[in-house]
């Protein structure tokens, strides 16, 4: 699949070379460049071939292009998808519970990464499966795919920035009183390979939380992320006594009155790499959230 991109290289450029242009105008990284030099006609200005140390003069047409192959290890799979938009760079899903983003030991054909490569073959596309914002498998919500390597390169580099701006509802154990912040460094736990834990030998983590709205024993948060910790919002809710309701891991209550985690990405925006447009999109809380809330009214 290519992916092509054309630049008229304006008069602030005259006079530098290829490799200067590509990593300041298209923000692109050595190893992306170094993929172009070897792609027969990766490079091409005004129509002919062209090394990243030539220059390049103001009106000149630069002429970048890209090509896919599709991920061989993934499994194409006839697997409803929830898409919220698609161009050609990006797609926007609204992941359910219960679905993994990559496959994984146990979990080969039921992940949004076959989903997603069952959604290309059948428009004709050739992708690798590459997710930005990676949920966990029982976290739902909104989550970028980037579609070619260049926007998957420029989007996750943003991705912990307030370029790229996420927001999470989820409910919690406990009345919370009021909004808040929890600053507090997170860690692998000693011993276990998927547990993280609130350390001061840890990196660092910011996480602030806004109240929507209160059911008695539970409360209905809304959460944004200055970091992306594993774990984060479920490590730092447990951190101040007010687990996620269904958080096997992390949760102290009754686990079996919901079989995951009540997290949802209800909020994602940022700006399409190639256009430089804002992309905005929200979300309302997964049903099997909305169907707890109801239970407790």
């Amino acid at each position: 699949m290519e992916r092509v991109l054309e630049y008229v290289v304006e008069p602030v450029f005259d006079g530098v070379n290829v490799m200067t242009l590509l990593r300041r105008h298209f923000e692109m990284s050595t190893t992306l460049i170094k993929e172009l030099r070897l792609t027969p006609g990766g490079l091409k200005l005004n129509g002919n071939h062209i090394r990243t140390v030539d220059t390049v003069r103001a009106g000149d047409v630069l002429t970048v292009t890209m090509r896919d192959r599709a991920s061989e290890n993934i499994v194409p799979v006839n697997i409803p998808l929830d898409i919220v938009y698609e161009d050609e760079d990006v797609l926007i899903v609204n992941k359910p519970p219960a679905m993994p983003t990559h496959i994984s030991v146990g979990n080969y054909e039921n992940s949004l990464a076959n989903a997603v490569m069952y959604h290309y073959l059948s428009r004709g596309e050739e992708h690798l499966f590459r997710a930005v914002n990676r949920l966990d498998k029982d976290t739902s919500g909104l989550m970028a795919v980037a579609k070619n390597a260049y926007s998957h390169a420029r989007l996750a580099s943003e991705l912990h920035t307030e370029l790229f701006a996420r927001r999470y509802r989820c409910i919690v154990c406990g009345d919370v009183a009021e909004d808040g912040t929890v600053d507090a460094p997170i860690a692998r736990k000693e011993g276990s390979a998927i547990e993280r834990c609130v350390s001061a030998a840890g990196h660092e983590a910011v996480t602030h939380y806004r109240v929507i709205d209160r059911y008695g024993d539970y409360t209905l948060l809304e959460m944004s992320l200055e970091t992306g910790r594993t774990h984060q919002i479920r490590v730092h809710m447990a951190h101040i006594g007010h687990p996620l309701v269904g958080d096997w891991l992390y949760g102290t209550e009754d686990h079996s009155l919901v079989p995951r985690q009540m997290l949802h990405c209800c909020y994602l925006s940022f700006i399409q790499p190639v256009t430089e447009e804002k992309l905005v999109f929200e979300n309302e809380i997964a049903q099997d959230m909305k169907e707890f809330i109801e239970k407790l009214s």
